[in-house]
């Protein structure tokens, strides 16, 4: 018994321990975001099929853009949730992503980006 007792003071109060401390902080802040996506999964919807009108930029819809210089890029209109600029996904909230949402096939959208201005012409739209 006095060996564990001796242990326990050596280690300190559990409370005062910086590891036990850094560890209800961090489980906290997990709780945190628990509570703030089950709030989230209430109002989300799935969208398990294309909209009737193909031609037209929707939430999930692949797109290739041209720019000025005739150089393309493709990107998927995502969650904010689901972006991952590795998988060229840009989030429905994205400048981009709002100038492009309701255009149609062969449309130029200009929109305002950190690099500056620039325009774009929607040569492809897909919704596999």
């Amino acid at each position: 018994m006095t060996q564990a007792v001796s242990e326990a003071a050596a280690q300190g109060d559990r409370s005062e321990n910086a590891e036990y401390t850094y560890g209800k902080r961090r489980l906290r802040e997990i709780d945190r975001r628990v509570r703030f996506l089950r709030k989230r999964l209430d109002g989300m919807v799935v969208v398990d099929q294309p909209p009737s009108d193909r031609q037209r930029v929707f939430f999930g819809a692949w797109l290739t853009l041209e720019d000025e210089s005739g150089h393309t890029v493709r990107h998927r209109i995502v969650g904010p949730d689901e972006f991952d600029m590795a998988a060229d996904y840009i989030s429905v909230d994205a400048p981009l992503a709002r100038a492009l949402l309701g255009k149609r096939l062969d449309d130029e959208v200009r929109v305002t980006l950190p690099c500056g201005e620039r325009a774009y012409v929607i040569v492809a739209i897909d919704y596999s």
